[in-house]
């Protein structure tokens, strides 16, 4: 141990000892030279097992140190190789630790700690950006250094490191048990920006509950537990931290940030109603019909309530990287104002992103609009438009998406159609108004023809069908939709004029009106592939497979003469 008074590298005066943990001592020090203050920490060689492990963690913690910038991280000054033991020179952070806080007090203020919380978000999103991305992996109270200004400084770095992408597993359990992560301690991959966020929510439950988790019951009770006058908000967001699954917590310290900063809107009572958070994506299917009818009437009366939880939910929602979460804030602020078009508009987006509408997303579309429907009376009422925009997306998404296809069109019609009553119909009508009509034709069109081909009254439908799908072309055309929308458009062209080509040539449609339309569709996904995403890659790839492969089985159906 160093001895108090002694001198350091001929300019470190040692003055008292100011900290002491398992393999090393804190001094603080000061350089009589510039009369400034430093915190020097001996990490001694003898006596301590595994020493090559100690000794990697302190080179990893000098030299993340020394590249990183931040308030509320210390700065690295100087190494010393005493032999003995290595002293690492650093900022000496005049405060004192939450761990020796707690133990004085017992339980914190509960605002006090959302507020140091908050500013520990901001240091682990700086750490977790940094490329590669920094893992703290050892948060506690201990760890956390309280200023007088009530500013808080992350110390002891001995822990982080450097997060691997192509690595499956921490090779070495390093972190306290109790505030650690499961996934520390080997078997569920390595650890990562979410293992810190685990680590937060457990040392944010020490500190409002005086409840160590290292210590018995060795459980994470829900904070009110212990005292029911604690925010469930925070408790929500505690509980959310702490889950065993990495995916089931926050995905980054921004999103956790956010939600502290609002965790007393978690606090409302249409909130509480939903306490157990829903565990998985079925749960939201079944409560979501319970959802609208039990909180709607309530929340309409209180408008300026309504204004705030509706704007956060959609701003949870947008911040959300879960589907699931994301699914549920949509639903709740639809719940919380069932006249704005923002939310269901966000939930299509959610329900459509994978380019797949399945059997679970639609159970949620249809008990939503079922549940609101009384309440829509008012959104159609006073925003004709935007209710048929709505319509048109739903329309959509079951036209493009939707995992049956033998009644894609058909549920997709019924949209279309509620989309052409609301929307203007004078001479200037929407874009949308005019492809809602033509998708409506079209699916009249599958919907009859077979019966008019078994009564032999089909002749001249097909002429008609192509023009539809031409009409629907051009105004793609000229107001571009979605790529996936658009690809899959083209591609139902391809395949109904593949099918129907003999037909098409008995109703008169040239075969050069058809080269030329699939030379223009070709032309379109050229100009589609730069900068497009994976999803619309592989879309373009399989549709100019179908293409090539279509071309020669529709100049055959021409030369083949007229159907028999």
């Amino acid at each position: 141990m160093l001895e108090i008074g002694s001198i350091i590298d001929e300019k470190y005066k040692i003055l008292s000892k100011i900290g002491q943990g398992g393999m090393s001592t804190v001094y603080l020090a000061i350089n009589e030279k510039a009369n400034k203050p430093w915190a020097i920490k001996e990490v001694r060689k003898t006596g301590v097992k595994d020493f090559e492990i100690v000794r990697q963690s302190l080179l990893v913690e000098i030299e993340l140190l020394r590249k990183l910038k931040h308030p509320g991280l210390p700065s690295i000054i100087d190494i010393i190789d005493q032999g003995e033991n290595f002293l690492i020179v650093m900022d000496y952070i005049e405060g004192n630790t939450l761990g020796d806080i707690i133990l004085e007090k017992g339980v914190l203020s509960q605002e006090d700690v959302v507020d140091w919380a908050i500013q520990l978000c901001d240091v682990l999103d700086y750490l977790h950006t940094r490329r590669p991305p920094i893992i703290y992996r050892d948060m506690k109270p201990s760890n956390i250094m309280l200023r007088s200004d009530g500013s808080v400084v992350l110390i002891d770095f001995g822990t982080a490191r450097e997060f691997k992408e192509r690595s499956v597993a921490d090779t070495t359990c390093l972190g306290t048990q109790g505030y650690a992560a499961p996934e520390q301690f080997g078997g569920m991959g390595q650890s990562d920006a979410r293992t810190d966020i685990y680590s937060l929510g457990a040392t944010l439950y020490h500190l409002v509950t005086g409840h160590n988790p290292t210590q018995p019951p060795y459980e994470m009770y829900p904070i009110t537990h212990w005292n029911a006058n604690l925010s469930t908000g925070l408790e929500k967001i505690i509980l959310k931290c702490t889950q065993r699954n990495p995916e089931d917590r926050y995905q980054s310290a921004k999103d956790l940030k956010y939600a502290l900063e609002h965790y007393r809107d978690l606090d409302v009572a249409a909130v509480k109603t939903y306490k157990n958070r829903m565990a998985a994506f079925g749960v939201t299917v079944g409560l979501a019909a319970a959802m609208f009818t039990g909180s709607i009437g309530t929340r309409i009366a209180a408008s300026g309530i309504q204004e705030d939880d509706y704007a956060y939910y959609m701003n949870a929602a947008q911040k959300s990287t879960s589907t699931e979460d994301t699914i549920e804030y949509y639903l709740k602020a639809v719940a919380t104002d069932c006249t704005q078009k923002d939310a269901y508009n966000g939930l299509m987006e959610v329900f459509s992103e994978d380019g797949v509408f399945d059997n679970q997303e639609e159970d949620i579309l249809l008990k939503m609009t079922i549940s609101v429907d009384k309440y829509l009376q008012k959104f159609k009422t006073h925003h004709p438009d935007e209710y048929a925009d709505l319509c048109y997306a739903i329309g959509n998404t079951y036209w493009f998406y939707y995992i049956h296809e033998e009644n894609r069109q058909s549920n997709a019609v019924a949209w279309f159609q509620n989309a052409m009553e609301y929307y203007e119909t004078d001479d200037t009508k929407s874009m949308e108004w005019k492809r809602s009509k033509i998708y409506v034709e079209i699916g009249n069109f599958y919907k009859k023809i077979i019966p008019a081909q078994i009564n032999g009254t089909d002749i001249g439908m097909y002429g008609e069908y192509w023009n539809n799908l031409m009409e629907l072309k051009k105004l793609n055309d000229e107001n571009p939709d979605r790529d996936l929308i658009t690809l899959r458009f083209y591609e139902e062209i391809v395949t109904r004029t593949t099918e129907y080509a003999r037909y098409f040539q008995e109703d008169g449609i040239e075969l050069s009106e058809i080269e030329s339309t699939f030379a223009s569709m070709e032309e379109d996904m050229s100009g589609m592939e730069k900068g497009a995403n994976q999803n619309v890659l592989n879309e373009i790839e399989r549709l100019k497979d179908l293409i090539r492969n279509s071309d020669e089985m529709i100049t055959s159906s021409y030369k083949g003469g007229k159907v028999s």
